[in-house]
């Protein structure tokens, strides 16, 4: 069974940086596409970045240019770095595994912009 789990989230000013982790564990971890979707409260869950197995990135519009995706895979570890924050980042960050027809999702980790 894949289980999920992020850190790194918090409050941070805007304008600062905070980098979120999401550790796999369970299976194979190099052969799953990761993502991180973000959430406020009352609405949907929003794609925020993914990267494949083969290392193929991809961006919503709002946070290319600030956040970068990336993996580690001998750490079964995914990344996003997150810089020049806004408060619009303001949300609830969740880490997602795919494979195949198999998702996985982490429990969130709030990350707050605010001065």
């Amino acid at each position: 069974q894949v289980q999920l789990a992020e850190s790194g989230g918090g409050l941070v000013q805007p304008g600062g940086s905070l980098r979120l982790s999401c550790k796999q564990s369970g299976s194979t971890f190099s052969v799953y596409a990761m993502g991180w979707y973000r959430q406020d409260p009352g609405k949907q869950r929003d794609l925020v970045a993914t990267i494949s197995s083969d290392g193929t990135t991809n961006y919503a519009d709002s946070v290319k240019g600030r956040f970068t995706i990336s993996r580690d895979n001998m750490k079964n570890t995914v990344y996003l770095q997150m810089n020049g924050l806004k408060s619009e980042d303001t949300a609830v960050y969740y880490c997602n595994s795919v494979r195949g027809f198999r998702t996985y999702w982490g429990q969130g980790t709030q990350v707050t912009v605010s001065s």
